[in-house]
């Protein structure tokens, strides 16, 4: 990884004509220095499944909450941090009747 003589920012490489080389996205400063190896990782974030560990729902408060599975009217509920700790809790419930598990968010 370089970094740019003129502001200190990261340098990405640019494909210009046959050859690439190194340039700052926040100045423009390019270098002549030739890129001979370009290595590219890409990330997808996916939704991951959520798995209740605990089945002991005695100690869960009940709202009055329609299940979207067997449309039952009860459902346990409880508040998990699934996201950064900037953002709110995401809200889970279980169906009372068939133990469907569902997310809302805030």
């Amino acid at each position: 990884m370089d970094f740019c003589k003129k502001c200190g920012s990261i340098m990405v490489p640019v494909k210009k004509k046959s050859a690439a080389y190194l340039a700052c996205r926040k100045c423009g400063y390019e270098t002549t220095k030739k890129v001979t190896s370009l290595k590219i990782k890409e990330t997808n974030k996916k939704e991951r499944k959520v798995i209740v560990l605990e089945k002991d729902t005695a100690n869960l408060p009940v709202t009055a909450k329609m299940c979207p599975k067997c449309e039952h009217m009860k459902a346990w509920w409880w508040l998990q941090q699934t996201r950064a700790a900037d953002e709110p809790p995401t809200q889970f419930f279980r169906c009372c009747n068939c133990n469907h598990v569902w997310r809302e968010y805030k």
